[in-house]
């Protein structure tokens, strides 16, 4: 079943001629299945990256080390990266960079196992978020936080 605010994002990019791309750690690309599952995407999108893991981050969207040290790997200011990283390796005008501890596991006493990250780079201006879905299971974790990139994408774009 079609998402309809992936649906609109399409839509909107396609009428602007821009692309996006997301660079996913917990979400394992499922933000951008939920973006090619939309007719007409491969109008607005080449390809993304899944950083699951730390040194993936780094070597694969520009994720600062020191970012990582400093922060923690589920941060904003990680995510933010990320969102940037990704969309400069590929050239679009739209990133998204989403991490956090979906759990069972993970989790740390300022990111507790449900919170999420997520970077959002859009036309050169960056804005980030944390949400604290809570410990609601692995893939409802997952599933939230593409719902709220697909919301918060139709709310800044």
């Amino acid at each position: 079943m079609e998402n309809k605010k992936a649906a609109e994002v399409v839509k909107r990019l396609a009428a602007r001629n821009k692309k996006i791309t997301f660079a996913e750690s917990c979400t394992g690309g499922l933000a951008a299945a939920e973006l090619v599952a939309v007719p007409d995407a491969s109008k607005v999108f080449d390809g993304s990256f899944v950083t699951y893991a730390e040194e993936a981050k780094i070597a694969l969207v520009g994720v600062e080390a020191q970012t990582v040290a400093t922060y923690g790997v589920v941060s904003e200011e990680v995510a933010r990266e990320m969102a940037v990283g990704s969309a400069k390796r590929i050239g679009c005008a739209v990133g998204v960079g989403i991490t956090g501890f979906a759990g069972p596991t993970g989790g740390t006493a300022n990111a507790p196992v449900g919170t999420v990250c997520f970077g959002f780079y859009i036309d050169g201006k960056v804005y980030s978020f944390t949400v604290r879905f809570g410990n609601i299971g692995r893939n409802n974790v997952r599933e939230k936080s593409v719902g709220f990139v697909y919301s918060t994408l139709c709310e800044l774009m």
